[in-house]
């Protein structure tokens, strides 16, 4: 059974701090260094100060930025920039944006959900679902952090089913006629919109209504497993106390599959380690895939790229299809798997993603090696990974097609795990909107 728990959200008080555009952020693992220090410059009370701080000279373990980030909470709390909800609630919450990479005229999207505590539940437990593997470095710093200030500042994100969209229509009935709470445009140019629903009969409709639903966590499996391994520690430090307590709950923003403003964004690969010469490669592939190629010159390399992409998603609608473009080289490359290559319907879901193929057939044959493996860039943007190769930031460039939220849940629900950066949900919930402090 899942559990949703409204709960009394801190949020930013805008007549402290202003505009709340300028302390939130993007989730900490889309932030790289100059990203970090342009929002801890951008205002003295962005959320980066608590998500993400920065390291000084002369830390050691009882002075470091965990402990600096607790110290900050503590004074935003003080201080009013920060501020507890009286009420238990949960956040409904839209995102109007434009899908990366698509026609600049092409109409906008919305995804809609809601942010909520969720009762903490084992990943083998049949109630909330994992799909990618995690690494250990990214727990132990998202557990420091979760120790020291005992608060959760950004929402995992996870999936349910709900075809009749019982839940969020319950919810925009609540909120309809009222002025959003939290209403801004962020730097990516998506228009972020919160309202707070404390209704006791909307509350107790939308927990009911959730309970037997499984859960699928799209984004956010580091802090997931983060916040089961602080669960286990606080048990442990209590005697293993009866009853819920702070500890066993976890901030979520939780969205129907079925919504169609639900978009997911391939994740490219960029090799930047050497590559042997394009015949080579065609030669190495040819025998797993049909070589469809797109030759270009410098006056229409622009429109050999769009036929290339066309191409790309086009064929990749029947059949595993992937893109190639090497340094140095004047032609794009469609590779569709031939079908003597291609999974069986009795394989697994996770033996049929096409992520899975392209490691298995593609990119352990250009990157033998597990340091070439680690040394591979990522992106979403389709033009970025083919300029990253054009431009010699790497050595060649993979294009894939989206994997589908049903393969997701497919995967997910046979206990299997992604293999890494499979999925890039969009847009992702911004951080610092609601937080989750826990009561000692």
């Amino acid at each position: 059974m899942s559990q949703i728990i409204p709960f009394r959200g801190t949020l930013y008080d805008p007549s402290v701090v202003g505009d709340i555009a300028q302390v939130a952020a993007p989730p900490y693992d889309i932030i790289d260094a100059a990203g970090q220090r342009a929002l801890h410059d951008r205002h003295p009370q962005n959320i980066i100060r608590l998500e993400l701080g920065l390291d000084q000279a002369g830390d050691s373990p009882a002075h470091n930025r965990y402990t600096r980030a607790a110290a900050t909470l503590k004074d935003w709390l003080k201080t009013g920039a920060l501020k507890r909800d009286a009420q238990p609630a949960v956040y409904y919450h839209t995102i109007e944006y434009r899908v990366p990479s698509s026609d600049p005229q092409a109409p906008r999207k919305v995804l809609r959900g809601f942010l909520a505590t969720t009762k903490l539940e084992s990943l083998d437990s049949g109630h909330i679902y994992p799909h990618e593997n995690t690494r250990a470095a990214a727990k132990t710093d998202r557990l420091n952090l979760l120790q020291a200030c005992k608060a959760n500042f950004s929402p995992i994100w996870l999936l349910y089913s709900d075809p009749q969209n019982a839940v969020l229509s319950a919810l925009e009935t609540a909120v309809k006629g009222q002025p959003a709470r939290i209403d801004f445009t962020d730097d990516s140019g998506c228009r972020q919109q919160l309202w707070t629903v404390s209704e006791p009969a909307v509350l107790k409709q939308v927990v009911e209504a959730l309970q037997s639903k499984p859960l699928f966590i799209a984004d956010g499996h580091h802090r997931y497993e983060t916040a089961l391994n602080y669960q286990r520690i606080r048990r442990e430090q209590a005697g293993q106390p009866a009853g819920l307590h702070p500890y066993d709950a976890v901030l979520m923003m939780l969205a129907p599959l079925e919504d169609p403003g639900l978009t997911v964004l391939p994740t490219h690969r960029v090799i930047t380690t050497a590559l042997p010469p394009y015949a080579q490669v065609k030669t190495l592939l040819g025998e797993t895939f049909d070589v469809q190629e797109f030759p270009f010159t410098a006056a229409d390399r622009t429109a050999a790229r769009t036929s290339f992409i066309t191409a790309l998603r086009t064929q990749g609608r029947t059949v595993p299809t992937f893109g190639l473009a090497l340094a140095g080289a004047d032609r794009y490359v469609t590779l569709a798997l031939k079908p003597a290559y291609r999974p069986s319907a009795q394989a697994s879901p996770r033996a049929r993603l096409d992520v899975s193929l392209l490691q298995q057939l593609v990119v352990a044959k250009l990157c033998p090696t597990q340091e070439a493996q680690e040394a591979i860039l990522y992106t979403k943007d389709d033009h970025e990974a083919l300029d990253w190769a054009a431009q010699g930031k790497g050595t060649g460039a993979l294009l894939l097609n989206a994997t589908k939220v049903s393969e997701v849940q497919a995967v997910a629900t046979a206990g299997e795990r992604m293999p890494h950066k499979s999925t890039y949900f969009y847009p992702k919930p911004l951080t610092g909107l609601v937080i989750n402090v826990m009561e000692e």
